[in-house]
């Protein structure tokens, strides 16, 4: 009896104890307010062992669109879109390359009117005349020669070709075309007329002659004064009549100073003192002109 009873109390102590280590252990939760209710805080626990990381940050942003795959069309106009933006960029950048001055390119468009020859001739200068839209015997044509400072009536050399088309910035037959309403303004401006009627003789005469024959000289002059000075058809008769069979310098230049400096109605005319107009006294005199006689065969009021 004595050790049955030694045993029940022996199992009752152990019992209490462990009720009394349980009872500490609660207040010590319970002070540190974690002793929630257990389903609660086991139902919390699920949740966030359940929530997994991406499904927690979807709740923090927004959820991305998933990317339509692109389709054939799709690809098509964007590679449209890319092949339109690369040629207006090339385009731009040939016209950009096209509008400088290439020394190859104007050596090229210069055989293309030589041939296989350093100069362009009669016939390539026919063709190069035609491309340009000018005819031959246009002064703007004079013009070009004297930019290019040609020696011989008819023919561009290499040299004089590249020197010439380098200070005009040709190099294409369209860039000349462009250029043919400034070459004919310089005839505006005296000092470059003077130079360009000058270079005009000897550009126009034989080079084994010191003189210009008489039909060049009509003709040179004619599309030099022609439309510019009102006496001209008076001179020109004067040359068709005349026994003159070329011109000198001398008188070429000062065919140009009497056209600038003497009145239309020759009133400021001395035949005494303007010796150096002894050209122009034979000319007067060859065809009976008086600027004040009204039976003379040209008159000119005053």
């Amino acid at each position: 009896m004595h050790s049955d009873a030694a045993a029940v109390n022996f199992q009752l102590n152990s019992h209490l104890s462990t009720l009394a280590n349980i009872h500490k252990i609660y207040h010590t939760l319970n002070k540190l307010n974690l002793t929630e209710d257990v389903g609660q805080d086991d139902h919390q626990t699920g949740s966030l062992r359940s929530c997994s990381s991406s499904d927690c940050f979807s709740k923090v942003m927004p959820p991305r669109k998933k990317r339509r795959p692109a389709t054939g069309d799709d690809l098509s106009a964007k590679k449209s879109r890319h092949d339109g933006m690369y040629r207006k960029y090339d385009s731009t950048r040939i016209k950009a390359e096209e509008e400088v001055f290439s020394s190859k390119r104007c050596l090229e468009w210069f055989y293309e009117y030589a041939g296989t020859d350093d100069v362009v001739g009669p016939e390539g200068m026919e063709k190069f005349c035609e491309d340009i839209g000018v005819e031959p015997e246009n002064v703007v044509m004079l013009v070009l020669a004297w930019k290019l400072d040609a020696q011989n009536m008819g023919y561009f050399t290499l040299q004089e070709w590249l020197k010439g088309m380098t200070s005009l910035q040709c190099d294409t037959t369209e860039k000349l075309r462009n250029s043919l309403d400034y070459l004919r303004t310089l005839l505006n401006e005296p000092t470059n007329f003077k130079l360009i009627y000058r270079y005009a003789f000897d550009f126009a005469r034989e080079k084994d002659q010191r003189s210009l024959d008489i039909n060049t000289a009509k003709c040179m002059l004619g599309l030099l004064l022609g439309k510019t000075w009102p006496l001209f058809p008076v001179f020109h008769q004067f040359l068709e009549q005349s026994k003159y069979k070329v011109i000198n310098k001398d008188q070429w230049c000062n065919v140009l100073e009497f056209s600038r400096t003497i009145n239309l109605d020759l009133s400021n005319y001395d035949e005494d003192g303007a010796c150096k107009y002894y050209f122009f006294r034979s000319i007067l005199n060859s065809l009976s002109f008086s600027p004040y006689d009204p039976n003379s065969s040209v008159h000119f009021s005053r």
